[in-house]
């Protein structure tokens, strides 16, 4: 989910609700790699072609501090785009590639990384191929980004779909559902409301699934990525780092 609550027409609303809103110990990695205070929409610099409303992120972040309050100054790492499939996330692909740049870009100011959070799948429902070889190709990306990151153990959390594109859309739960490895945890998004479009989470439903995740996040034994002190290139002292992987896709237009 790049961030799709509160978009109706391809408008966003503006609406922000009391959980997501900024904080001073909650930032995020712009498209430029700098470290900014944290606010909606999240993604809009990085999936620049598509309107971006809310998403969980600042949700989960803010409940995040609010049962830790000893947790420090959150970075999140936004590397979501929109209307992708599996296939486009696998090992040397330019997302992927990105991906990897950029959480290593973040851990050059110090810190950890804490987790990966991943909400993807819409796409892989339209064909049935892509739905049958979905879970292969999930676990493929997760053990190569985890090798990449040299975090063997760090936790993912992933989300199950709670719509689809296509008619596939049980099978590539049931991939997401049936992931077993190590410390990834799948957290279900079924009967979460969606916007008017039929695809896309409305805004208390980003909300509600932000704080899903902090449940399943606060469950995990944290596998931190050791990080090599840096020249001071970032402003910010952060301390842990949370990677942002979250997609929809709309109907048509593909977007997350």
């Amino acid at each position: 989910m790049a961030g799709r609550g509160g978009i109706v027409n391809n408008v966003w609303d503006g609406i922000i609700p009391p959980e997501c809103q900024p904080k001073t110990l909650i930032l995020r990695l712009s498209a430029g790699l700098l470290w900014q205070e944290a606010h909606e929409p999240l993604q809009a610099d990085n999936d620049f072609n598509k309107t971006c409303g809310v998403r969980p992120g600042m949700a989960f972040a803010n409940a995040v501090l609010e049962k830790d309050s000893s947790f420090g100054v959150m970075g999140l790492v936004p590397c979501a785009m929109g209307g992708t499939g599996i296939s486009q996330w696998s090992w040397g692909t330019e997302l992927y590639s990105e991906l990897v740049r950029r959480a290593g870009v973040a851990l050059q100011d110090g810190g950890t990384i804490r987790a990966i959070l991943w909400y993807q799948g819409e796409k892989d429902t339209v064909s049935r191929t892509d739905a049958q070889l979905y879970k292969q190709k999930l676990e493929k990306f997760f053990l190569d980004l985890r090798t990449d990151l040299q975090s063997p153990l760090l936790p993912i959390i992933q989300v199950a779909l709670a719509s689809g594109q296509g008619p596939f859309i049980e099978t590539v739960r049931e991939a997401q559902l049936g992931i077993d490895l190590p410390n990834v945890i799948c957290v279900d998004a079924k009967g979460l409301p969606l916007e008017p479009d039929g695809l896309h989470l409305s805004t208390p439903a980003q909300v509600r699934l932000g704080e899903m995740l902090v449940d399943a996040f606060l469950q995990t034994i944290p596998s931190p990525i050791l990080i090599n002190k840096a020249s001071g290139r970032f402003t910010y002292p952060v301390s842990n780092f949370l990677i942002y992987l979250f997609f929809a896709s709309l109907f048509g237009d593909p977007d997350i």
